[in-house]
């Protein structure tokens, strides 16, 4: 990737610090403990977009802007998906077989890090998929195609985002391996 590593840093950052008030705004049924928990969320957000490319990023800030320019608050959108409060946010068939392959690539990389690492992840990898579905649901169709060319780009060399995602987090964590991580959980 040409990307250099201050550019995603910054999109990150600023991407992390509009979600988080978008966050902090959502109440699905009276206010979730997490939502009193920034620091976090601000690590799992970061988690979770430090394996994307500057495009990726950059055009998701855009997303999120134009959403806040607009009155909207995605993470309302995604916890209302999540909780079947609101029908789908996509019905045009070619995104709706983008988020679907999306999806199911990463909830397979999510089940074989599982396998590999019980410890650090449980579960079958569907309720990870649904969430991951309906973040995807909030992003424009821009975002949308370059989140899947990542996708596509990390499967071609062979590079599981997902295990790619929690080496960061771990790194950042102070850990040396998952090996470390599995014996201290």
């Amino acid at each position: 990737m040409n990307e250099t590593h201050d550019e995603c840093k910054d999109l990150i950052d600023r991407i992390i610090a509009i979600e988080l008030d978008m966050f902090q705004r959502v109440n699905s049924r009276g206010n979730a403990p997490c939502q009193e928990m920034p620091g976090t969320f601000r690590t799992m957000r970061w988690m979770a977009h430090s394996v994307l490319s500057r495009d990726t990023l950059a055009s998701y800030l855009d997303d999120l802007e134009q959403a806040r320019k607009a009155g909207r608050n995605l993470m309302t959108e995604k916890y209302a998906r999540m909780e079947g409060l609101i029908p789908p946010l996509k019905n045009d068939p070619e995104v709706i077989a983008l988020l679907d392959e999306i999806t199911e690539i990463e909830e397979n990389w999510i089940v074989e890090f599982s396998k590999a690492y019980p410890k650090i992840i449980t579960g079958d990898g569907s309720a990870f998929a649904a969430y991951l579905r309906c973040e995807l649901e909030t992003y424009s169709d821009r975002t949308l195609e370059l989140y899947h060319r990542d996708v596509l780009e990390a499967r071609r060399q062979g590079i599981s985002l997902a295990r790619k995602s929690y080496e960061n987090l771990f790194k950042g964590l102070g850990y040396s391996s998952f090996e470390d991580v599995e014996k201290n959980t």
